[in-house]
């Protein structure tokens, strides 16, 4: 599927990868795609980003993203669900940190991959990419491009979807900004 991608959905993935090496992660996860995007300049899905919201975005995002981490990757909802049947996730975040030191929860084991060489991508990443796909092939379009990407993060559930959110870009505001109905269009 990788030959479909456009140059710039290849830098993304591409940087997705780097966001994890440097993170110690395990694997490549949708957040790293997001912060990915969030590093392009130029193309399509930057100037979705860039047109839905403030242009200073990226450390909110990145802090948002390391804070949802903190929290085992749960979401607010995920943690609105839970406090609805009397369970104070940050009270559990607390004890679990002060048993196990901070981050105790984020995870990753930094030795995964280093010697395979392989930079595995996490259900939710493969996942994505293959959204992206249909996304694009319900546009007729021939590629796989970083819009794509963008779009097929907002359309999923989850953390990074919410954090979009929390900063004004969702799945309507990216396709009307690409595609029509909203007063810019990206060319």
């Amino acid at each position: 599927m990788f030959e479909r991608f456009t140059k710039d959905a290849r830098a993304v993935v591409m940087g997705a990868v780097e966001h994890r090496e440097r993170s110690g992660e395990d694997r490549v996860e949708e957040a790293h795609m997001l912060l990915a995007l969030l590093d392009r300049e130029g193309s399509r899905g930057s100037f979705a980003l860039a047109s839905l919201g403030p242009a200073d975005r990226r450390d909110s995002v990145a802090g948002a993203l390391a804070e949802a981490r903190r929290r085992g990757g749960l979401s607010r909802a995920d943690a609105d669900a839970l406090s609805g049947l009397g369970i104070d996730l940050t009270e559990i975040v607390s004890r679990v940190e002060e048993a196990h030191g901070a981050g105790a929860l984020a995870g990753g084991r930094k030795d995964v991959g280093r010697w395979s060489g392989r930079r595995p991508f996490s259900r939710g990443a493969k996942d994505l990419l293959t959204e992206s796909l249909r996304i694009a092939v319900a546009h007729h379009d021939r590629h796989i491009g970083d819009e794509h990407l963008l779009l097929a993060l907002t359309a999923r559930p989850g953390v990074p979807a919410e954090v979009l959110a929390d900063h004004g870009v969702t799945y309507d505001g990216v396709r009307r900004v690409l595609w029509g109905g909203g007063a810019a269009k990206a060319g």
